[in-house]
């Protein structure tokens, strides 16, 4: 097992750890959270055996294998799947062992990697691999495509991959959903759940360290304290100790009770949609999250928007798209305030084109979109945060938005938002990705938008942070959209779904756990589609030869006179040059060689009119037998 006894880290001048104690039994799987800059990748980096403890000991056992994500991806010529199966370091191994035997021809040595690479499963290994790909979103053409060909979050999909092939002992997961949608999370999860290893995992995703984990370690307070069970039994552990430190509990009560009236008015509300049962179930539990938001220190509302026309968008029978290609069409929605929908779809089917018609980046390119004068669009995006200027704090960005308001206020707002004191003046260039993302926030906060356009917005986002937006959200006026991988989020902010599928954008009557059968039974569909296409090949093979032997015995005539005059068009042309060089000897020219002269210039004559007649012949054979080909393949289509 993991051992950690009395360790003490220092990074840059910070305690990270002191005089702390751990224990990872073998086969067991961890949640490993706490606030951005706690620890969390230092502790990953000792495991590596890349740091060392100041004092202290860390063990983890010699023998086990270590797997975990590389950060980097080079931009190879190498296929997808072969750099996939780099991952298992020892299937490689004996690959090269194998290769150098084979070419000493050491029968012996041939015989004893063979062996070896069976008990390690290697025969089936490009199989695993593509299945495991599969799941992770990648179709059968990515499979041999370059790894260079993909996008960054693509190759960390790939680097994910790559950690998951290799049979190790200890697997350390650093986020791994951030560059995943929901249904690759689906899959990952079950996938998790089977892996017989020990798991350390570092997430920000409240349902999958559920779904996921049996023990949760929380540093705090430059320690690891371990809890027994999943992220929703810790967080009610924890609360309760909170709770019983009277200045936290005061705070926390006033939280709980606001809280409490949200949860009393969704359930006097709630309908008998799924959707509506499944969040009800989602809020319940947040009185037991109070005293931890009142913990951490994040607390913002969304301002109230000042006008909330009726209705505030709509698009008519609208297709998007880029360039000559359609993404979605026949869309038709109608946004009000109130409206509270949740995006639904694969990769790649078309929820931020969506996204992107809404907020106005993008034009119909069929139908209408119908924005009101008094529409207000709060647009988040990965990609705007490369907008913000890196060389402004944040109280200045605010400062260009409202240059009227006193610093006092912004310094106030900015506060809800983990930015006080300091913090608030200093440049945005070295903030961490969710630094930057909460000061993207608070800027579309500040502007008081009645729409709000949220394209996976708990990205870089810790769990404080997290909770801390749910509350927003659940308070918030104005119309709602959610593109998002993290299901708790959906489940207690969004009151209906919208899938994206087939090129089309329709109301999804089901929860997420509905939503995760429609993805099972289209895997499944497709997968039946994958096992009868080589059928189909074989039909369509044997039938193109049908017709293509039909299309032979037809054109035979033809093709048989073409072939003949071809031949004796080049009988004729060597005769004729043949004769031309009888005619080239001066001597022929002589008086008393008169009738050779004339006996050959007759033997060219008539080779020349026997050439023309052929070559006539030949061009109407062709002639003929490309109207016949174009008439019959006209019929077999």
């Amino acid at each position: 097992m993991i051992r950690a006894q009395s360790i003490s880290l220092m990074r840059g001048g910070d305690v990270l750890f002191e005089d702390s104690d751990l224990q990872v039994f073998p086969g067991h799987k961890v949640g490993l959270v706490g606030r951005n800059g706690c620890g969390k990748s230092s502790l990953f980096s000792m495991l590596r055996g890349e740091l060392h403890a100041d004092t202290g000991d860390l063990h983890v056992p010699a023998e086990w294998r270590i797997a975990s994500v590389a950060q980097d991806t080079p931009a190879l010529e190498k296929s997808a799947i072969d750099y996939v199966m780099d991952g298992d370091t020892e299937f490689r191994a004996l690959e090269e062992q194998l290769a150098t035997a084979e070419a000493s021809n050491n029968g012996e040595q041939i015989a004893h990697c063979h062996d070896k690479l069976a008990a390690i499963g290697a025969y089936d290994i490009q199989a695993r691999t593509a299945s495991l790909m599969a799941g992770l979103g990648f179709t059968q053409s990515q499979l041999q495509q370059p790894v260079k060909a993909f996008s960054g979050g693509w190759r960390m999909r790939l680097n994910l991959a790559q950690a998951l092939i290799a049979r190790a002992d200890l697997m350390l997961l650093d986020e791994p959903t951030n560059h995943l949608d929901v249904d690759a999370i689906f899959w990952l999860e079950g996938w998790l759940k089977q892996y017989e290893g020990t798991l350390i995992l570092i997430s920000h995703d409240r349902d999958f360290l559920d779904s996921v984990t049996t023990d949760i370690v929380h540093i705090e307070h430059n320690k690891l304290n371990t809890y027994k069970g999943n992220y929703s039994q810790f967080e009610r552990q924890r609360a309760e100790h909170l709770a019983q430190q009277q200045s936290e509990f005061e705070k926390a009560q006033v939280m709980r009770q606001h809280l409490q009236k949200y949860v009393d008015r969704f359930r006097y509300k709630a309908s008998k949609a799924k959707q509506a049962q499944s969040r009800l179930k989602a809020i319940e539990k947040l009185p037991t999250q109070a005293p931890l938001r009142a913990e951490s220190g994040v607390d913002f509302h969304f301002l109230e928007p000042e006008k909330l026309p009726n209705p505030l968008l709509t698009l008519r029978d609208a297709k998007a798209g880029y360039g000559d290609t359609t993404i979605l069409e026949h869309i038709k929605l109608n946004l009000v305030p109130g409206t509270r929908l949740g995006l639904l779809g694969r990769n790649g089917a078309g929820k931020s084109t969506l996204i992107k018609l809404l907020a106005g980046e993008l034009e119909p390119m069929a139908g209408e979109r119908i924005a009101n004068p008094g529409l207000r669009i709060g647009y988040f995006a990965q990609h705007q945060l490369e907008t913000l200027d890196m060389s402004a704090s944040a109280l200045l960005h605010l400062q260009r938005m409202d240059s009227a308001a006193s610093e006092q206020k912004l310094r106030d707002f900015l506060g809800g938002f983990g930015f006080s004191g300091d913090h608030a003046t200093r440049p945005v260039e070295p903030m961490s990705g969710g630094e930057k993302a909460r000061l993207a926030l608070a800027l579309i906060i500040y502007q008081r938008p009645n729409l709000l356009l949220l394209d996976e917005p708990t990205n870089h986002l810790d769990l404080g942070l997290r909770d801390a937006l749910v509350a927003a959200l659940q308070e918030y006026e104005g119309a709602l959209i959610v593109v998002s991988h993290d299901r708790h989020l959906l489940r207690t902010t969004v009151d209906e779904f919208c899938l994206v599928a087939d090129k089309k954008a329709e109301t999804f009557d089901g929860d997420l756990d509905a939503y995760h059968a429609w993805l099972q039974e289209r895997a499944a569909s497709d997968k039946r589609s994958e096992q009868t296409a080589p059928s189909r090949q074989r039909d369509n093979r044997k039938e193109q030869k049908r017709k293509e032997a039909e299309m032979r015995q037809k054109t035979k005539p033809l093709r048989q006179t073409i072939e003949k005059a071809e031949k004796s068009i080049q009988i004729l042309e060597n005769e004729l040059a043949d004769l031309h060089d009888q005619l080239s000897d001066n001597s022929l020219y002589n008086d008393d060689r008169k009738a050779d002269l004339q006996a050959l210039l007759d033997k060219q004559t008539a080779a020349q009119k026997e050439l023309s007649e052929l070559e006539e012949t030949w061009m109407e054979a062709e002639e003929s037998l490309t109207e016949l080909t174009e008439e019959l393949q006209s019929e077999n289509d």
